[in-house]
């Protein structure tokens, strides 16, 4: 007769994700009725992220209402870039299944803000909202692209600038902030 035993460390991850299943500390998501379990995350995590979320959707809205004010006609951009093809393509949508819709405004820059240059010239740029002003590798080379292509004349990277208590918002010209590696035009 031959016993199945379970090895030590899978033991010890099986009884530590039963332990945070049951803690009050954490948060656990169970994906069927069988009961797997899917992950566990901390509370304060959680909350932080909660928060984080809250605080980047009001300074998006904070940089639209700004650059509205100062004559642009904004709208919120729903392509992205399929960098392995080189092509624009429509951005995919994300379900929220706690409301149960799709949710619009995943498209890389945030933004396009048109404003009349001449009689019949507009100027169109795209606006790129992140809180700390840094992009990634990925969205460098998206926004590189688009002025390759001529999508978009500029790209802005609007960041938050703090004035005592104050938020404020600045905008970073793409090509000024990452220079001459990214500007094949």
């Amino acid at each position: 007769m031959v016993k199945n035993k379970v090895k030590k460390e899978h033991k010890e991850k099986i009884m530590e994700m039963i332990r945070k299943a049951e803690s009050e500390k954490y948060e656990t998501s169970w994906i069927d009725d069988k009961g797997k379990l899917s992950i566990s995350k901390d509370k304060s995590e959680i909350k932080k992220g909660r928060k984080s979320r809250a605080r980047g959707a009001r300074f998006e809205l904070k940089a639209r209402g700004e650059l509205e004010d100062k004559g642009w006609i904004i709208d919120k951009w729903t392509n992205n870039v399929d960098l392995e093809k080189q092509k624009l393509v429509k951005a995919k949508r994300k379900y929220n299944p706690f409301k149960k819709m799709l949710i619009v405004g995943t498209g890389f820059p945030d933004f396009i803000a048109f404003k009349k240059t001449g009689k019949k010239n507009y100027g169109v740029i795209g606006v790129e909202v992140k809180m700390n002003g840094i992009l990634s590798r990925i969205e460098k080379e998206k926004c590189a692209w688009y002025l390759q292509k001529g999508i978009f004349s500029q790209i802005w990277i609007a960041k938050v600038a703090r004035k005592g208590r104050k938020i404020e918002v600045e905008y970073d010209d793409f090509l000024e902030k990452y220079g001459k590696k990214y500007n094949k035009t």
